[in-house]
């Protein structure tokens, strides 16, 4: 049974705490970070964390541009080249895209070594960071070399949002929106109407979250409702170089609209939906042509099965549907329609 990540919702504290355990007492920590984390976050971290004082520090790319095989093996050079062993434990302090090389790096190196992530964007904190994905891009295509290999800790600490710029915080609360449509009704009708996107919130989601993974830990089953726009998103996110979170929302309009021509979704739901997302993003124009080129990447995906594109749709809000199948020219009716 893969091992399950402990969540510290006390923040640094909590990790402070932790670390002063026996169980962290051999432990040689490395701190992963990127230009902005190491400016922003990485002095909050020291200065709060007593087991992390003397701990070495590597600085990666910012954003995706880190997800690399090369990124990957210069980290692991500079892990062997400081003699860490089985017992080092390496602490990603940063977003998604650090959390995911992070985890990548620790799966193989000395064949598993503990890691820490502690997300620093939202959308981390939310999603990106829990759940044991880690990966790498690899031939233009988004996560295509990965592992299930949880973090033994996964910390949030919402001080880090006060570092953000507004677009990272939107990336984040299209996430928080996606995982109550596919979970919570009630939860996602309050997100669309009062953009309650506080603490509390965002502990229940990471919560949400973390108990969907825990029952599906390979993503064979239920896990797979948390894809939800994701098969357009992806391929928006590669084309168009948006943020992840934000490529997921317009993902999930363009699946909320297959979903009221497929599955019965009551188009009250998607109008409502429509209409946030309107007034939080402009949602690009997509040509025929831009679609065209987005279509191969759909297909790379790894939701894909037989050539076939498969997508997460929703009969209602709480009750996803996995696996459907459907055509490019549903794909290019859904594209043309909700980016008029």
């Amino acid at each position: 049974m893969l091992r399950q990540s402990k969540i510290l919702y006390g923040g640094l504290r909590a990790l402070n705490r932790e670390l002063a355990s026996s169980q962290w007492q051999d432990a040689r920590y490395t701190i992963l970070v990127d230009e902005n984390t190491f400016q922003h976050c990485l002095p909050l971290l020291i200065g709060s964390v007593e087991a992390l004082q003397e701990a070495e520090f590597i600085e990666v790319p910012v954003g995706e541009e880190c997800k690399s095989l090369e990124v990957a093996e210069q980290v692991w050079q500079t892990l062997l080249e400081g003699e860490a062993d089985r017992n080092a434990a390496l602490v990603n302090l940063g977003g998604g895209s650090i959390c995911d090389l992070g985890g990548f790096v620790a799966a193989g190196y000395k064949r598993g070594i503990r890691h820490i992530n502690i997300p620093t964007t939202l959308l981390g904190m939310v999603d990106a960071a829990i759940g044991g994905k880690t990966a790498v891009d690899f031939g233009g295509v988004k996560n295509s070399i990965g592992h299930f290999y949880p973090a033994a800790l996964t910390v949030i600490e919402t001080a880090f949002l006060e570092t953000l710029p507004q677009e990272e915080i939107l990336s984040g609360e299209m996430e928080m929106v996606k995982t109550a449509a596919v979970t919570d009704p009630t939860l996602f009708h309050q997100l669309l109407s009062t953009f309650n996107f506080q603490l509390s919130t965002i502990k229940e989601v990471a919560r949400i979250k973390a108990r969907v993974v825990n029952a599906d830990p390979y993503d064979h089953g239920i896990r797979k409702i948390l894809n939800f726009g994701h098969t357009f998103g992806h391929a928006i996110e590669v084309y168009s170089k948006l943020p992840h979170g934000i490529a997921v929302g317009i993902g999930m309009k363009a699946a909320m609209y297959l979903s009221t021509k497929k599955v019965g979704l009551a188009e009250e739901v998607y109008n409502a939906y429509s209409h946030w997302l309107a007034s939080n993003i402009a949602v690009p124009h997509y040509t025929l042509k831009d679609i065209e080129a987005m279509l191969p990447l759909m297909h790379q995906d790894k939701k894909s099965a037989a050539r076939v594109l498969r997508c997460v749709l929703l009969q209602e809000p709480g009750a996803a549907i996995i696996d459907v199948d459907i055509s490019d020219n549903e794909v290019r009716d859904a594209m043309l329609t909700i980016t008029k």
